[in-house]
C-alpha cells in the first residue's frame, strides 16, 4: 500500500504541479447572458475616481455624470450596489476580474454606512466633483441591505472567507442589523428601511411595507446561517400577505406599498404615501416582484411562490395576448393599466414567472424580447441581467453552515486513507471519479484543489491516526 500511494504521489507531482480551481457553481451560462454581462459591466460599472488608497467600485444609476452636468449629481444607490455585488459574485465562474470588482464594491459599501444601522448601507450617494458623498439622508433601504447580505454569503461560497475579507462574518453582521432595524417585530414585516426603526406606532409608516422587498428565497437562507427563527416567522407572515393579495385580486399584481388598515387587513397604500400618486399600484417598485417571488419557486421550490407565479403569469398572458410589447409599465392590483408604454424592468421579471409556471412558449417569447431590447437603462438592464442569470440556472444558494476542512472528500463522515486515494485519483483526472465534498479537500484554504492540499491531507492523516504510519 505504501508503494502504491507513493507512486500516485509521484505521478501527481509530475503533472507540473497541477492546480484545479474549485468551481464556483455548476452553472452553464448561455452566450447571450455572457454578452449581456459584458455590455452591463462596460455601461454601468464605475470605479470611484476620488479614492486613492484603495479600489472602490459602484454601479452608476444616474443619467449624467459630474463632468457632464458640472454640478452635483446623484450617481448610485444601495439598491444598485446590492445588484452589482450579486451580479459580480454570480459571474465569478466567467469573469476573472470578478473577485477584484466584488472586493472593490465591498470597500465602497464600508465607506458609506447608514447613520442608523452601522452595518447597513446609506441609500444614496452623489458626486460633487471632489468626492462621492451620501445624499438625501444617510439611512438605508431594505432591498439594498438584503441583497448586500446575500451577496456576501455568495462571496463566501465562491471565494471562501480565509483571505483579506471575511465575507461570511461581514454577511452575518449585515443580517443581524437587518433583523434589528429593517424588520418590524410587532407585525413580522419588512420595514421600508432602517429609518422606520423608531417611528411612532401612530405614524403612517409604522405598519408599511414595500412589496419589492419580498425577496423570499433569502429568508430561509438567513435562518440557516444565523439560527434566528424570526427569519422563518418573517417568511411565513410575508407569504400570508402575498397570498392575501393573490386571492383577493386574482392577478398577482402587488402594489408598490402595502399598509395595514384599522381592521388589520393588508391593503394598497394611498396615493402619494411615500413617492408618488401610484404608490398603491403595481409600478416601478413592484415590477420586480415576479422576479423576486418566482425565484423562490424556481430555487426554493416553495408552493406559495409557484401559486403566485402562476397567477401573475395567467393574468399577463390574457392581458397581452402573448405579445410582450403589450406588457404595460404599471397596473392597478385588479389589472387595469395605468400606463400606455412598456418598459424592460416590467418585462424581464415576467420571464421568470413564466418559467416557474412551466409556460415555455411564453417564457421564450419574453426572453427574446429582453435580449432584443439591448442597452436601455440602469434599472431595466440590471434587473434583466439578474433575471437572465437566474433563467440560465446560474442563481446560487450560499453555504449555510461553515465548511469543515477535514479531508473527508468522500463525505462518509470520517477521514481515512480512502479519502487520500480518492483525492489523488481526482487530481489525476481518473474517469468517473468525483469528490462528494470538495471543500473538505481545500486544506490550504486558498480556494483551489492542488497537490499542496493532497500533501497537507497526507500529513493530516498521519498526524490524526496512529495506524496511518504503518499503512503509508
Amino acid at each position: 500500500m505504501k508503494k502504491k500511494l507513493s507512486a500516485l504521489l509521484g505521478c501527481v507531482l509530475l503533472l507540473n504541479m497541477i492546480s484545479i480551481p474549485i468551481p464556483a457553481s455548476a452553472q452553464t451560462l448561455t452566450n447571450d447572458t455572457k454578452h449581456y454581462y459584458e455590455d452591463w459591466k462596460e455601461t454601468y460599472l464605475r470605479q470611484n475616481p476620488y479614492v486613492k488608497d484603495e479600489t472602490q467600485y459602484y454601479v452608476f444609476y444616474g443619467e449624467k455624470e459630474y463632468a457632464e452636468a458640472h454640478s452635483t449629481v446623484e450617481v448610485t444607490v444601495s439598491e444598485a450596489h446590492g445588484y452589482g455585488m450579486l451580479i459580480t459574485a454570480l459571474m465569478s465562474d466567467y469573469d476573472s476580474e470578478a473577485k477584484n470588482i466584488f472586493d472593490g464594491m465591498y470597500h465602497y459599501y464600508l465607506a458609506h454606512p447608514s447613520s442608523i444601522g452601522s452595518h447597513l448601507m446609506a441609500w444614496q450617494q452623489s458626486d460633487n466633483g471632489k468626492a462621492l458623498v451620501d445624499s438625501n439622508g444617510a439611512d438605508s433601504a431594505t432591498d439594498g441591505d438584503l441583497d448586500i447580505a446575500y451577496a456576501l454569503l455568495l462571496a463566501d461560497k465562491v471565494w471562501g472567507s480565509s483571505g483579506e475579507i471575511n465575507y461570511r462574518q461581514a454577511a452575518e453582521l449585515v443580517i443581524d442589523d437587518i433583523m434589528k432595524y429593517d424588520v418590524s417585530h410587532d407585525d413580522n414585516i419588512l420595514r421600508l428601511g432602517d429609518w422606520a426603526y423608531d417611528v411612532d406606532k401612530n405614524d403612517k409608516y409604522y405598519t408599511a411595507t414595500r412589496a419589492s422587498d419580498f425577496i423570499m428565497q433569502y429568508f430561509p437562507v438567513f435562518y440557516e446561517v444565523t439560527g434566528d427563527e424570526r427569519w422563518m416567522q418573517l417568511y411565513d407572515n410575508t407569504y400570508s400577505i402575498i397570498n392575501h393579495f393573490v386571492e383577493k385580486y386574482q392577478t398577482g399584481l402587488l402594489p408598490d406599498f402595502i399598509i395595514k388598515d384599522s381592521s388589520g387587513e393588508w391593503i394598497p397604500a394611498p396615493a402619494n404615501f411615500l413617492e408618488n400618486e401610484n404608490d398603491g399600484v403595481y409600478e416601478y417598485n413592484s415590477c420586480r416582484v415576479p422576479w423576486r417571488i418566482s425565484t423562490d419557486a424556481l430555487v426554493g421550490k416553495n408552493e406559495d411562490a409557484k401559486k403566485y407565479a402562476e397567477t401573475v403569469n395567467a393574468f399577463i398572458v390574457k392581458e397581452t395576448g402573448c405579445n410582450p410589447e403589450k406588457i404595460m409599465a404599471g397596473y392597478t392590483p385588479d389589472g387595469k393599466a395605468v400606463a400606455d408604454w412598456d418598459d424592460l424592468c416590467f418585462t424581464a421579471p415576467l420571464m421568470l414567472s413564466a418559467a416557474a409556471s412551466g409556460d415555455t412558449k411564453w417564457h421564450d417569447t419574453i426572453r427574446k424580447e429582453v435580449l432584443d431590447i439591448g442597452v436601455d437603462s440602469y434599472f431595466g438592464n440590471t434587473i434583466a441581467m439578474l433575471c437572465l442569470i437566474t433563467d440560465d440556472g446560474g442563481w446560487l444558494v450560499p453555504e449555510t453552515t461553515a465548511a469543515k476542512l477535514n479531508g473527508d472528500v468522500n463525505n462518509d463522515g470520517e477521514f481515512n486513507v480512502s479519502d487520500v486515494v480518492l483525492f489523488q485519483k481526482w487530481l489525476l483526472a481518473v474517469p468517473n471519479v468525483e469528490l462528494k465534498n470538495w471543500k473538505a479537500g481545500d486544506l490550504c484554504e486558498d480556494d483551489r484543489l492542488d497537490v499542496f492540499d493532497m500533501i497537507a491531507m497526507r500529513k493530516h492523516l498521519i498526524a490524526g491516526q496512529s495506524i496511518t504510519k504503518e499503512i503509508l
